[in-house]
């Protein structure tokens, strides 16, 4: 039995809401994106310019590196991220206990 799927209309087409932060030499792209099922999760690329080779002719070249954060992570790695935001505002320089109980965040990570 065939079964009929559904062609692919590329990368793009399942970027469903974007934002750019650009930080000097580094570039943030943050997206939800939707996969076949139609679970939505959020992509986060990094995206830092490299250079090599001779200062006269250098090499440019981009360093990616992704994480994919599924909706259902979206409550705990919310929280991790405003406790360290404020730890790094508060210039704290002891690390709070951690939480014994708290389940690990499922990340995957593209290099």
């Amino acid at each position: 039995m065939e079964t009929e799927k559904k062609p692919f209309e590329g990368r793009d087409a399942e970027i469903l809401f974007s934002r750019t932060v650009k930080a000097g030499q580094r570039i943030y792209y943050i997206d939800v994106k939707q996969n076949r099922k139609g679970e939505m999760y959020l992509s986060i690329t990094e995206s830092k310019k490299m250079l090599s080779g001779p200062q006269d002719m250098p090499q440019v070249s981009y360093e990616k590196h992704k994480i994919f954060l599924f909706q259902e992570d979206f409550d705990k790695f919310g929280d991790a991220l405003a406790d360290a935001f404020k730890f790094v505002k508060e210039g704290q320089t002891e690390t709070p206990e951690s939480q014994e109980d708290a389940d690990p965040i499922k990340i995957d990570l593209d290099f």
